[in-house]
């Protein structure tokens, strides 16, 4: 999995807290392709608050993507952030199989496994991995069968202990060259409880010693 730092967010890594607004996930990166029109766009920079909504999904009513990306597994995929990431907090990448089309498939159903996750670091002191990175991207495991899913990718602030704040996008792409691979499957809501403890940590005092990033396990072949 690769983080991408931009040199700005030299500032972020040394402990300076830029003030800015919140951030959106615009743009997908499927192997060779960097496309906005295939990420189902967010309405604004605000974050999703309820974990048992379907706006964990994929954010709040966003706008209807006009393109669907080919990738072939093993190639990679991922997202580019309009800012940096300055909560502190964990990031997934998931994929979600369509039933159909992805276009046409609204993220509900036990269809869904994790392919990536960044999470905490303790030395030199607690931190996590994506803090002031701008793009997160991983690659499609090799074994994925071939077809159209949503890639979503989500970051969770926990700079505000016990209300945790969700910044996802979902883009439709579709996988060619793929494998025959069986992952389990979660849904969206329901791949993490509201009292998780990676949700409830506080980040600040007791520095953490231990820390596991919710949701399910990540998919290995």
């Amino acid at each position: 999995m690769k983080v991408s730092f931009p040199l700005a967010s030299l500032a972020l890594l040394s402990g300076f807290q830029v003030v800015s607004a919140h951030y959106i996930w615009t743009t997908l990166v499927a192997g060779d392709t960097v496309s906005k029109t295939a990420v189902r766009q967010p309405p604004s920079n605000s974050p999703v608050l309820d974990v048992t909504s379907d706006d964990i999904r994929c954010n709040v009513s966003p706008a209807n993507a006009t393109a669907t990306v080919s990738v072939a597994a093993g190639d990679i995929v991922g997202f580019q952030l309009d800012n940096t990431i300055y909560h502190l907090g964990p990031a997934a990448l998931y994929l979600g199989k369509a039933p159909s089309t992805a276009a046409d498939w609204d993220g509900s159903g036990a269809n869904w496994f994790k392919i990536a996750e960044w999470g905490a670091v303790f030395e030199p002191s607690f931190s996590f991995i994506d803090y002031g990175a701008s793009a997160l991207n991983a690659t499609i495991p090799s074994s994925v069968p071939a077809g159209e899913y949503l890639a979503r990718i989500e970051q969770i602030g926990l700079h505000v202990t016990g209300a945790p704040q969700w910044y996802i996008s979902c883009a439709q792409i579709s996988i060619t060259d793929g494998g025959s691979a069986s992952p389990d499957m979660v849904e969206i809501p329901g791949y993490v409880d509201a009292d998780d403890p990676g949700l409830t940590v506080n980040i600040y005092y007791p520095t953490p010693t231990a820390y596991t990033v919710p949701g399910p396990t990540v998919f290995s072949e």
